[in-house]
Formats: C-alpha cells, sequence, structure tokens
C-alpha cells in the first residue's frame, strides 16, 4: 500500500459509562480487506451483545485478543494498514479514552469501578486508580509510568530506569486488573506465586486459573509433575478451597456479562430501595376475550396480540391517573424526580440472562402502535441484539412471571425506578360471578415499589386501577 500506515482500532465505549466488553466472535483475520462501516467482530458488555463496524478502509494485520476475552475500552483490538498518515474521525473519536492515562483507564490496571445502576443490567464507571505504596518512591514511580505508558498503546517503554532500585518494586506487587486480583482473592492465590502471561507481566484470569490446576494436580498426578516454587510459594499451597471442587460433580460457571450485571443492580435495588410489594387476585375474563377479538380486527393484522399487551394499557391508564407513581429518587439531590412521560420496561429472559429493554413514550402510543412495539422488542430480545441504549431510561416495569406457570411473585425494583408490575399466570379458577361460582380466567397481580417516594394509598391505588381495568376492559375507554 503507497504511503501505508497502521491504525489501531480501539474498543469503544458502546454504551454509557462501560468500562470493558468480551470478544464474542471475530469476523475478520489477519490479511482480510475492510471497508469503512464494515462490522469486524461482535462484543458483549453488561448489557447486550453489540456489532462494531470498523471506521476506515484497509487490510487487516493482526488481531490483539483471542474471542472469549475481556478488553478494556479504550484498549486497541485490532490493527489495520489503511492508505494516508491521517486518522479518521471515527478512529479519534473511538480512542479518546486512551490518551489520558491518569484520569482514564489504563489497558491493564483499570481503576477500582463502582457499579452504576442501569435497568437490570449495570454499566460501570470509573474511579480514579488509588497510587500504589511503592509509587510514592521516585524510582518506582518512574518505573510504574513506563509500565503505564506501555500498556496504554503509548509506545515502547523505557529500558530501563535511571535508578536501580525501581525494578524491584514491582516484584512486591505483582501487575494484574482489580477483577483479577479479586479472582486471585476469591480463590485463594497468592498473585506473588503466579507466572504472569500478559503484557509487561501482567497477571491474566488465565494465569490465576492456571495456578489453581496447578495447586491440584498433585491430587491426580506424580509429584514430579509440580515445578519447583520459591520459597515464597508457600503460602500458595495454603489455599484449599479450590482443592476441594469436583469437577465430576460440579460445574463452576463464570459470573460475567449480563448475568453479572444483573447480579450487581439486584443487590443494588435491594439494599437501596425500601421495597413493599401488594397483591390482587382479579377475574380477566371479558379481557380474555377481548384479546381474542382483536387477534380478528384488520388493524391488529400481523402484530402480536396477547394478553401482555392489555396488561400494558392497563398499567398505562393506571399511571396517567396517578402520575407520581412515574417517578424516580435523588439522592444526591435529595428530591423525587417525577417523569411526564413513560418507558415502559418488559423484563425478557435470553440465553444471555434477565434484560430489561423499554419502550420509549409508551405513554403515546396507540394500541396497534404498543403490539407493534412489544412484538418487536421480544423478537429483538430473543435474537440478543438489544441495543444498550434500549435498556436505558426505563421509568416503571412489567413482569410476566406467569409464561412459567408462576401464580405470582414480589419482584425487584428495576434501578432508578420506583415501580414493577409482576403479572402471574391466567388460569380457570372458581370465581363467584353474578352470585353464582363460576369457572372464570383468573391471575395475581403485585406491584412492588419504592415506599420512599410512593405511599400505600398511591401503590394501592395504582394496583386497583390496573386490576379494575383488566376486569372490565371498557374502561379503557371510559377512563382515556
Amino acid at each position: 500500500m503507497t504511503n501505508a500506515s497502521v491504525r489501531e482500532f480501539k474498543m469503544p465505549d458502546v454504551g454509557e459509562g462501560l468500562t470493558e466488553a468480551e470478544i464474542l466472535k471475530w469476523y475478520v483475520q489477519p490479511g482480510d480487506t475492510v471497508t469503512d462501516g464494515q462490522v469486524v467482530c461482535e462484543v458483549e458488555t453488561a448489557k447486550a451483545a453489540v456489532e462494531l463496524p470498523i471506521p476506515y478502509d484497509g487490510v487487516v494485520r493482526a488481531l490483539h485478543f483471542p474471542e472469549g476475552t475481556t478488553v478494556d475500552v479504550g484498549t486497541s483490538i485490532i490493527a489495520v494498514e489503511v492508505a494516508g498518515g491521517a486518522a479518521p474521525a471515527q478512529e479519534e473519536a473511538a480512542a479518546a479514552p486512551a490518551p489520558a492515562a491518569e484520569p482514564e483507564q489504563p489497558a491493564e490496571q483499570p481503576a477500582a469501578r463502582q457499579p452504576v445502576l442501569v435497568g437490570y443490567g449495570v454499566a460501570t464507571s470509573s474511579t480514579r486508580r488509588r497510587p500504589r505504596k511503592q509509587a510514592q518512591d521516585p524510582a518506582a514511580q518512574q518505573a510504574a509510568s513506563a509500565v503505564q505508558s506501555e500498556l496504554n498503546g503509548h509506545g515502547a517503554a523505557p529500558a530501563a530506569p535511571a535508578v536501580p532500585a525501581a525494578p524491584a518494586a514491582p516484584a512486591q506487587r505483582p501487575l494484574a486488573k482489580p477483577p483479577v486480583r479479586k479472582l486471585a482473592k476469591d480463590l485463594g492465590v497468592d498473585l506473588a506465586t503466579v507466572t504472569p502471561t500478559g503484557p509487561d507481566g501482567v497477571v491474566t484470569r488465565e494465569d490465576v486459573h492456571a495456578a489453581v490446576a496447578a495447586a491440584q494436580a498433585p491430587q491426580q498426578t506424580a509429584p514430579e509433575a509440580q515445578p519447583a516454587a520459591p520459597a515464597a510459594s508457600a503460602p500458595a499451597a495454603q489455599p484449599a478451597a479450590p482443592a476441594s471442587y469436583d469437577s465430576a460433580r460440579e460445574t463452576r460457571i463464570p459470573v460475567k456479562g449480563v448475568r453479572k450485571a444483573t447480579a450487581a443492580a439486584m443487590v443494588g435495588s435491594a439494599f437501596t430501595a425500601p421495597h413493599v410489594t401488594e397483591f390482587v387476585t382479579v377475574d380477566v375474563t371479558r379481557t380474555m376475550k377481548l384479546v381474542e377479538e382483536l387477534k380478528q380486527d384488520k388493524e391488529f393484522a400481523g402484530l402480536r396480540v396477547n394478553p401482555l399487551l392489555l396488561i400494558a394499557k392497563a398499567l398505562l391508564v393506571a399511571i396517567r391517573r396517578n402520575p407520581d407513581i412515574n417517578a424516580s429518587w435523588d439522592e444526591a439531590a435529595q428530591e423525587i424526580v417525577v417523569k411526564h412521560y413513560v418507558n415502559l420496561g418488559i423484563a425478557a429472559a435470553t440465553p444471555r440472562g434477565l434484560i430489561v429493554p423499554n419502550i420509549k413514550d409508551a405513554h403515546a402510543r396507540t394500541l396497534p402502535e404498543l403490539a407493534a412495539s412489544l412484538g418487536e422488542l421480544v423478537s429483538t430480545a430473543r435474537e440478543g441484539k438489544t441495543s444498550p441504549s434500549a435498556m436505558q431510561g426505563g421509568t416503571v416495569t412489567i413482569t410476566n412471571v406467569g409464561v412459567f406457570g408462576v401464580d405470582t411473585g414480589t419482584p425487584l425494583l428495576n434501578p432508578g425506578e420506583s415501580a414493577i408490575l409482576a403479572v402471574g399466570a391466567i388460569k380457570p379458577q372458581p370465581w363467584v360471578h353474578k352470585g353464582k361460582v363460576k369457572p372464570r380466567q383468573v391471575t395475581t397481580l403485585a406491584l412492588s415499589f419504592d415506599h420512599r417516594l410512593v405511599d400505600g394509598e398511591l401503590g394501592s391505588k395504582v394496583l386497583a386501577d390496573v386490576a379494575a381495568v383488566l376486569e372490565q376492559p371498557k374502561r379503557l375507554i371510559t377512563w382515556a
């Protein structure tokens, strides 16, 4: 290529505040020709799977990480040889997090992350890195700076610092990401005894697991299979917990991606918002008849019509009649923020875990429009193509546990929201109707709400209104 130069495409922030993503699949290999906008890989964040397009034309020279690797935002993931020397605007934007080494996150030594709760998933926001103790020494600072510069892709680090004492500092505290340190701590592994394989001696997750495997090896192999270790390795042999793992009878699944995000979000929700849950059992026979009638209506041709559609509409009507339920709690400002719009979240079980995409401005949609939006939301979630933006900004949520045959539940609030409605299974039950016991279609609804901003009266009114609409769906017209 004439006047060619190699450009490093860095992992972009594909959501709001995300700091890392796992490479699920590469669509190109070294030597392939790529064009501006061509998808080169699929990555999974804490929220969704996202396809990444390359922002320029060229030839792939290197893939820096294999599939299954979690990479920090701002870290180069693919090298492409392009014509000319100027980097396209898209590349500069993608690379923005990397140059500012101190305020932003380095490639291999990210700062501690605090969860930012979004939907049923979380993003992570980074705090400034705390200086290491040995970095207080000028020599150690120079050595750490050289390693950090190399890890951030800013060029080769100096061969050696001028002060001879510096090389000893990294040996005192092995280089590793905070998640790797936590993994080592959980597994009882002393990082000082782990052989690093990452760039510039950085300990990776694989190194920690290899250390655990080595500790277990003597149970199945001859003693000489255990490599000789320095004296400092004695503490590493202490962790007995991993050795008790029976691979023939147990399976260990790494917690990451959507599952990890959901766990953090639910813990945060449960211990932040004081939950109250109320229940009501309601006869929805008329609603079920209306569902069948709408399926034959030409206005709904090609659309998915099911009980969830009318339940969603009933909740929207209840919110319009009781707008204070559609709010959030601003802890920093000590204010209740009432939303004059409804972004209706629908909890969806997917192969990657539970996600809650939402329908933007659901309050303004007609019933056919709401049906179309629900159908698109469900299809996209099942395909694993839900975008991060679709899971942000929700105001209230519906979770349909009835599809699993469950009568009801006590749902946890979607972080940042004030209410969530759980819908139980709809099934025939004996019910007093017009003075006689008859089989009727019955379900149980459960409404959980944040008691800091929703008192019992407001929560009860909302739940009662939803039940009233489902019992007499003509109220969709009379209460409009």
